[in-house]
């Protein structure tokens, strides 16, 4: 409520002899109303404009990490007994995302599918291959930053013939480099295709088909007791929306065609041959992209409104990881469970 100051005198009325006591009034109430209004538009205004700044911060360029694990929950009962108790050799080949770039030593999705590390989440604790698998051994033969072709070519020669008793288990990730290098600063070119129109791309396209076909048949060759493959497919760090100049990288109309493209050579590599299988991670990767926290999006995920991606936005981050990790596992397990004694 508004209070005025009102200053009272006295003064001698002739007319009726006596004195009178009269209280000017110092301040006009309708202006001051007026001037309060005013102040409180303008307060009003002010807030909002704020809330506004705040709020398009928030939904555009903010990318909370969140903290805790991350991905689908497995189920305990899966390692209650061995899932093998054949020698097995588990193999990491690819790229970064195998490589573990950015993680923390023992953090990477490769390392946490072959031991818990000491500040595992209370969720996943004993939940890895060491403890249904007796005879476990691992290798990580991923490059950091490597293609497609260097795959082929730098990381198979490096993996031996195994002996016959021995079960391989081999987990890939594969093509994304070949996707979005060099990040538009170089004109587009096989192994580098950023920024391709899809027609310029297809004879790309069509040559990693083929050397795709060519890696999961050298792996085979090379474990005559036989072997799973666990091929993942390629995230999308836009939400399936493709606008990369949000991510900070030049425009790129096709790039949504063209990783579809690799993504469906991965499905049909893995239904032509029955011991290759496929994990999505595209699928699961999507709303926690550059778009994480927009809840109006088709891909938005309300229980986890986090970013899964790292800085350079073609790894994941530790979170990111451990989703890998559960995605890779769950996999593993279907197979296994299924396929061997």
């Amino acid at each position: 409520m508004l209070m005025f100051w009102r200053m009272e005198t006295t003064e001698f009325c002739s007319s009726s002899n006596r004195l009178v006591t009269t209280t000017p009034r110092l301040f006009n109430e309708p202006l001051m109303r007026l001037r309060s209004n005013r102040l409180f538009i303008t307060l009003a205004i002010g807030i909002a404009l704020a809330a506004a700044v705040l709020g398009y911060k928030r939904f555009w360029f903010d990318r909370p990490v969140g903290h805790g694990p991350a991905g689908p929950i497995m189920d305990q009962n899966l390692f209650s007994r061995p899932w093998t108790e054949r020698p097995v050799l588990l193999v990491g080949l690819g790229d970064s995302v195998t490589a573990g770039f950015g993680a923390t030593r023992g953090h990477c999705y490769f390392d946490r599918l072959v031991k818990n590390p000491p500040d595992e989440f209370p969720d996943m604790t004993g939940k890895c291959l060491s403890v249904v698998m007796p005879g476990l051994q691992a290798t990580n033969l991923s490059i950091s930053g490597s293609t497609s072709l260097e795959h082929l070519e730098k990381e198979l020669p490096r993996l031996t013939m195994m002996p016959s008793n021995v079960l391989g288990v081999i987990v890939i990730t594969t093509g994304g480099n070949d996707l979005i290098h060099n990040y538009g600063r170089t004109p587009p070119r096989e192994q580098a295709m950023y920024g391709a129109s899809f027609e310029q791309a297809k004879a790309w396209i069509a040559n990693f088909e083929r050397r795709l076909e060519t890696v999961l048949g050298e792996i085979e060759t090379r474990f005559p007791g036989g072997c799973q493959i666990f091929l993942a497919n390629i995230y999308d760090p836009t939400d399936g929306l493709g606008d990369t100049r949000r991510a900070g990288l030049p425009a790129w109309p096709d790039c949504l065609k063209i990783l579809n493209a690799y993504n469906e050579i991965i499905l049909q590599s893995a239904q032509k041959h029955s011991n290759v299988h496929v994990v999505d991670m595209h699928s699961a990767f999507l709303g926690h992209g550059i778009h994480c926290t927009q809840f109006w999006r088709k891909h938005y995920d309300a229980s986890d409104p986090h970013y899964w991606f790292n800085e350079n936005l073609e790894d994941p981050n530790e979170r990111g990881y451990d989703v890998i990790r559960r995605l890779f596992l769950i996999e593993i397990a279907r197979v296994l469970n299924r396929t061997t004694k």
